[in-house]
């Protein structure tokens, strides 16, 4: 524990949910639900308009529609997220070395390492200078928590939401945490929580109270002496900088259960393909190879299995899933799969044996291509597209927009950008060879700066026109 508040914590607000609504006028004020949209979809981020209604994360989407009919529900757009969450990573780099992200939107800085004077005047004017720079770059507000430890700075920024700050004190931890629900304290989940309950333990003074043997006795050595720690106030974890990941992987929940075994090994195999370009792209390599199936009653279960050394051969990864899955009945139906690697390392041990089979087999299928009568292989029909509600289109006639919703052949585009009035709507074929799908828009238009598709001015040319519907 510092003895000032030198931990900073940002968490952006409604991060998803407030970067639609900043990228679209029209939905600014109103409630957004950003996530799966489909029958099994799950809710990823709600507008703080929406959890008025009892919307939030990890809910179904079918119930969230039940509490909230009128929201916008909209497809992720995580490129664009991505591109934000950058912007706001690079201005916590200026203020110092030591910038641990959690995720896109969450991380913790080091102000100490920053060289900021350690007094609570200082830290605070840091912070809040923090967020007027992340306004003025992004659009978007964030949550500030600062604090001598991470587990009070994160506990200072949940105080502080929406678009706050909060400085915990030196000297009052104790008497902030006390009152505070025991799943304040970070890795009590609600197994801990429940244990603790069962033993009349529901806050985090009651916690420290308990002391450290009741602790261990009720939830292990390891978790009971760390808990206690924390509920006492003692938390000396640093911020690191790089965080190593443990895993990559990729998974798919499906619209309707999967029964056909053929399509379950297809399904496998192409997540496997996937998992190994993420490994890749992070110039990493594996060992254990894991499968994850959740069939038709939400059961759920996994299987691994241990290579002789690390690999990012796709054909290692799916051939070992594929054995994974020969031992799990998939008859009654499968709801999700997913294919993931463990057991890092930098470095790639590749399975001698399945890389010469792959070569083999790729010469072979050349061999035959070479010596086969060359024939007109007949053209396959183009799938039609998919308008999913949220993502950005443009027409060579009205510009950029994003899809409002589409069905029954029909596409439902409203024209605005970031930074014009909201827009027009307008109806289209959904096969409109004039309309196409686009990339998202800054949602901050810097001054003089022109955006491809995008003419020159404050808005766009339907900026002006009131709020309507049309058909070409």
């Amino acid at each position: 524990m510092r003895g000032a508040p030198t931990i900073l914590h940002l968490d952006m607000d409604a991060f998803y949910a407030s970067v639609e609504q900043a990228a679209k006028p029209s939905l600014r004020g109103k409630p957004v639900v950003v996530g799966g949209i489909g029958s099994r979809g799950v809710v990823a981020t709600a507008s703080y308009e929406a959890r008025v209604f009892g919307v939030h994360s990890a809910m179904a989407t079918a119930q969230a529609r039940r509490l909230c009919p009128h929201a916008a529900y909209l497809t992720p757009r995580f490129r664009l997220y991505q591109q934000v969450s950058q912007v706001v990573m690079r201005l916590l780099g200026e203020l110092s070395p030591l910038v641990e992200p959690l995720s896109l939107d969450e991380a913790f800085v080091d102000l100490e390492a920053g060289g900021v004077e350690p007094t609570s005047a200082a830290v605070r004017a840091v912070g809040e200078r923090l967020r007027r720079d992340i306004a003025a770059a992004t659009g978007l507000t964030g949550s500030v928590g600062l604090a001598g430890s991470k587990m009070l700075a994160k506990i200072a920024s949940e105080e502080a939401k929406p678009d706050g700050l909060v400085v915990i004190e030196p000297g009052t931890e104790l008497e902030i945490l006390g009152p505070m629900s025991v799943r304040a304290i970070p890795g009590v989940g609600p197994a801990t929580a429940e244990t603790l309950r069962r033993a009349g333990i529901t806050t985090v003074a009651e916690t420290a109270e308990a002391g450290e043997d009741e602790l261990v006795r009720l939830l292990g050595k390891a978790h009971g002496a760390g808990l206690h720690a924390l509920a006492t106030g003692h938390d000396d974890r640093p911020v690191v900088a790089e965080r190593d990941a443990k895993s990559v992987s990729a998974e798919d929940t499906f619209a309707e259960d999967l029964t056909d075994r053929t399509r379950v090994q297809l399904e496998l195999a192409r997540l496997a393909d996937r998992c190994v370009r993420r490994l890749r792209e992070a110039g990493r390599s594996g060992r254990t190879v894991v499968i994850k199936v959740r069939s038709y009653d939400f059961s759920t279960l996994t299987r691994s299995e241990t290579l002789r050394g690390p690999t990012d051969d796709p054909a290692v990864v799916r051939e070992a899933a594929a054995r994974l899955l020969d031992g799990v009945d998939t008859t009654m139906g499968v709801r999700l799969l997913g294919v993931g690697v463990s057991g890092l390392a930098d470095y790639t041990q590749e399975d001698l044996f399945a890389q010469a089979a792959s070569e083999a087999e790729q010469a072979a299928g050349a061999a035959a291509q070479d010596s086969a009568e060359p024939q007109e292989a007949p053209a396959a029909p183009e799938p039609p597209r998919q308008w999913l509600p949220g993502l950005d289109v443009r027409h060579a006639e009205y510009g950029n927009g994003w899809v409002q919703g589409s069905g029954v052949g029909r596409v439902t585009v409203r024209f605005e950008e970031p930074w014009s009035a909201p827009g027009r709507v307008r109806t289209f074929r959904v096969d409109d060879p004039a309309l196409e799908p686009a990339d998202p828009l800054p949602l901050v238009r810097e001054p003089g700066a022109q955006v491809p598709g995008v003419p020159e001015g404050p808005a766009g040319p339907e900026a002006s026109e009131p709020p309507g519907s049309s058909s070409p």
